[in-house]
């Protein structure tokens, strides 16, 4: 990894995704790589290891939470005042709030209570037309969905199923409850990160060339009113990101002292609770972000495919959510204020009955790491995620697939790991982008006439 020895950590320089200039921030992620971090415990116990996950747990929610926190603070003050600095410091809230968000990734998969409600905050694609305004190049109508561009912004009634439905009122109860998947839509994603990211950057339009969302701050002003509807444009905003608020309290609640999530895996048995960790680290490693996250999009070069799309963002995205994996490994995890939540880990339980396992495990992690680290530099030095995923860009592909690799890679130590332990046998997610490459191409060049729709 660039910047001195990776036992020592790596410094990440963060740059603003936007278009203008924006003051740079810096984050200093302490990764224990080859060294042991676990408190010294002669032979931790699963249950120890199991204390270790759940406290690591509440604590990155409980950033996640308190950092979406300080986003709607910074959209109220869009609001009160529309102005592009207001929209640049709501835009660097966003972006700051994804960093612990990310990490907590880990703890889906094996979770059901995540799986249940992870789509409420963090569902994608989605198409933007449900929202509010498009461009024309974002289409006219879709066969998969009737509310394709049903702009609930600039609409007070909406027809679903052939229903009528009141959205005059922009209610948490309407987005959450009527709107998000209506349809059965997935991509009728109404609340959550991106649906907020959308409200705050708009659509990206450039493909896979530079340049991410651009809407105007005049979208929220209600004197010199862009793009028509601000005052429910601003109500989609302020409401969406309470609802992502009250979402993430939840989810925080659910691993606190008298929490459900912590108390099945506590209360539980012992191999649950390691089968329950090792499905999360294995899905979200493979299936999750080496497949659908990342060979999904380089295959077909869509931007579509992009996962923080509106502000070009994916880069960290991906970059946390693979350090959410070696923080739970290593039962280490820092949190958004600097201090560290440690202790028993699954690494202490692996390498205690095979430390050859351990170690091949713990230099995939890191190697995934450096991988990573790579793409985050190319991203804030020389182009964003999209354009690295865009057809005829050999070098930018390279680095993708770089970090792909690194992933399929370490999920191949991360099964050994789960045989070390003894576990029954585990299913890991899996993504047609890896396990039928064939289909992907096939559908992807059906599909394709007509290009992709802009992010």
């Amino acid at each position: 990894m660039p910047g001195g020895n990776p036992g020592e950590g790596v410094l990440m320089f963060g740059r603003s995704t936007l278009a203008r200039p924006f003051a740079a921030a810096t984050l200093c992620l302490g990764l224990a790589t080859g060294v042991t971090i676990s408190p010294a415990l002669a032979e931790p116990t699963p249950k120890d290891v199991l204390k270790t996950y759940v406290d690591m747990a509440e604590a990155g929610y409980t950033d996640a939470l308190d950092t979406a926190r300080t986003l709607k603070l910074a959209v109220d003050a869009l609001l009160a005042k529309p102005t592009e600095d207001n929209l640049r410091s709501a835009r660097a809230a966003w972006i700051a709030a994804r960093i612990p968000y990310m990490q907590t990734e880990a703890f889906r998969f094996g979770n059901s209570i995540v799986d249940d409600w992870e789509g409420r905050v963090n569902s994608w694609p989605l198409d933007e037309g449900l929202i509010d305004y498009v461009a024309p190049s974002y289409g006219t109508e879709s066969a998969e969905n009737e509310l394709y561009l049903a702009n609930v912004i600039a609409n007070k009634t909406l027809t679903i199923g052939g229903k009528k439905l009141d959205t005059s009122k922009i209610t948490k109860a309407l987005l959450a409850d009527q709107l998000q998947e209506a349809g059965g839509v997935e991509a009728n994603v109404a609340t959550g990160y991106h649906a907020v990211g959308f409200l705050l950057w708009g659509q990206d339009l450039n493909g896979t060339g530079p340049g991410n969302g651009h809407r105007p701050a005049t979208d929220y002003d209600l004197k010199k009113c862009t793009n028509g509807n601000c005052i429910r444009c601003a109500q989609y905003l302020s409401t969406v990101t309470d609802l992502l608020v009250d979402d993430l309290a939840f989810m925080a609640a659910q691993w606190g002292p008298d929490g459900a999530a912590r108390e099945k895996l506590m209360d539980g048995e012992d191999q649950d609770g390691l089968v329950a960790i090792m499905t999360g680290l294995g899905s979200l490693s493979y299936g999750e972000l080496a497949g659908e996250r990342m060979k999904l999009g380089l295959m077909i070069h869509d931007p579509e495919e992009e996962h923080d799309c509106f502000s070009d963002n994916t880069h960290a995205s991906h970059f946390f959510d693979a350090l959410g994996i070696h923080n739970v490994y290593v039962g280490r995890y820092r949190r958004a204020d600097g201090s560290l939540v440690t202790g028993p880990s699954v690494s202490d339980l692996v390498k205690a009955k095979s430390p050859e396992a351990d170690a091949e495990l713990r230099a995939k992690l890191d190697a995934t790491m450096g991988a990573m680290n790579t793409l985050y530099l190319r991203a804030l030095t020389t182009e964003s995620y999209d354009q690295m995923i865009g057809e005829s860009n050999d070098a930018g592909n390279a680095v993708v697939q770089h970090a792909i690799d690194a992933l399929l890679d370490q999920t191949k130590s991360l099964e050994r790991a789960v045989a070390t332990l003894d576990l029954k046998a585990i299913q890991f997610e899996g993504s047609d982008s890896l396990d039928n490459p064939a289909k992907v191409q096939g559908d992807s060049a059906a599909a394709g006439d007509g290009g992709a729709k802009p992010n």
